[in-house]
């Protein structure tokens, strides 16, 4: 049996990032700003690991919701509150998605949550 190993991977961008800049959550309600979208693979030994932290820059708590590859509530939602300029906060750790799926995201406040990350693809070489 074949295992992975840390050569089976190439990091990217979010598919949503300019450049690998941060992606400001614009969106206040489903559907949120688009994070990522994850490979189109359906192959089950392809997948996108993606990593994703969260800065709130206004001076008071923040909701934000993760609409991870779907909107169905409760399953397909992650909440969580970013407490006021206190800096990068994880929000997804290496969670995986394929398939197409996307991560999209959207806050209480517009415009004040910005989402930064990365994504480790892998994919059959």
């Amino acid at each position: 049996m074949y295992q992975r190993d840390y050569r089976d991977y190439r990091k990217r961008q979010l598919s949503g990032s300019a450049d690998g800049r941060g992606i400001k959550v614009a969106a206040t309600a489903t559907p949120g700003t688009l994070i990522h979208t994850a490979t189109d693979s359906q192959a089950m030994n392809e997948w996108d690991e993606i990593w994703i932290s969260a800065v709130n820059t206004s001076a008071s708590a923040v909701k934000l919701t993760i609409e991870w590859g779907g909107t169905t509530s409760p399953d397909d939602l992650i909440e969580v509150t970013i407490p006021a300029e206190q800096g990068l906060q994880a929000v997804i750790p290496g969670h995986v998605l394929h398939n197409g799926a996307a991560v999209r995201a959207f806050a209480d406040t517009a415009d004040v949550v910005v989402l930064h990350g990365y994504v480790n693809r892998y994919e059959a070489f």
